[in-house]
């Protein structure tokens, strides 16, 4: 598979993004593990999961103990998988959100992650969400002490705004490798921050980028252009956003969500399918409407 760049590592230029598969609605654990291999098996080697991707308040980490589960049962080497968890937003188990942007915080959660997760450290930890009650620089500065004690390899940040991302470097000390944002053909405000993560060489990871969950199956109906596009081409609407998200920088790496084998299986070809440079320009106006 077509691989980019995250930090140091090469990875596959689609990644998965695991929620879907321990939130609400999840699957059995057994779909969800064929799915993990499907994803591995396909050529993905970068999978996205956070310690609050879960559904009850006593299965906090049940996305990261499930894809560690669905590596060490893979047929293949894992060692070539990029894991990237996220710290900083919590779920009590009443379907809720919560924020705890503390640094000690941040740290525990990090030390609990790498023990789900197993081996000597987390690939990739990232600042899950910006906690107004607590200074950015202080969040930050958390995985700036991670990094130092070998906690984890590389660290990112997420829903961030572009003065974050400019912060964080500087916290970081140039060792910023990534930005999780939301974007999508329905979703485009974070493309400010999508090119400076391309001025700057960070890698940009869309979450949700086929619209979300529950809108991810109805792309084509609701974008026009989309559905074109993709009959021109006779492939679904939702590899042809995965394409066009690709297309729009080197430094973009999309993490659809899956819950099934045939939707990491669909996903995964967008790397192969070459869109024009008007096809490219249409989407582009469309999903600025």
């Amino acid at each position: 598979m077509q691989q980019r760049t995250i930090g140091s590592r090469k990875v596959s230029a689609i990644g998965l993004g695991g929620m879907p598969m321990s939130i609400e609605g999840r699957p059995d654990e057994d779909r969800s593990i064929r799915t993990i291999h499907a994803a591995v098996d396909a050529g993905v080697t970068l999978i996205d999961t956070a310690d609050a991707y879960h559904r009850d308040a006593g299965d906090v980490g049940h996305n990261e103990s499930l894809i560690a589960s669905a590596l060490a049962s893979w047929s293949g080497t894992s060692s070539d998988v990029l894991v990237a968890t996220k710290g900083g937003h919590l779920r009590p188990g009443d379907g809720s959100w919560t924020l705890n942007g503390r640094p000690d915080h941040l740290k525990e959660a990090a030390k609990a992650s790498l023990q789900r997760l197993g081996g000597d450290a987390i690939g990739l930890y990232q600042f899950h969400r910006p906690d107004p009650d607590v200074p950015y620089a202080e969040s930050v500065g958390a995985l700036s002490e991670l990094l130092d004690e070998g906690v984890i390899e590389m660290a990112g940040i997420s829903n961030a705004n572009p003065e974050q991302i400019r912060e964080a470097q500087r916290v970081l000390g140039g060792r910023l490798v990534s930005v999780q944002n939301q974007f999508s053909p329905a979703f485009r405000s974070s493309r400010p921050e999508l090119d400076l993560c391309a001025e700057l060489g960070i890698a940009f990871l869309p979450w949700s980028p086929l619209g979300g969950i529950s809108r991810a199956g109805d792309l084509g109906s609701r974008h026009d252009a989309f559905a074109e596009v993709a009959k021109a081409h006779d492939v679904s609407p939702q590899r042809v956003a995965l394409a066009w998200e690709l297309a729009l920088a080197p430094t973009v790496v999309p993490i659809p969500g899956a819950s099934r084998p045939e939707s990491i299986e669909d996903s995964v070809q967008a790397v192969d399918l070459e869109l024009s440079a008007d096809e490219l320009d249409r989407l582009s106006a469309e999903a600025l409407d």
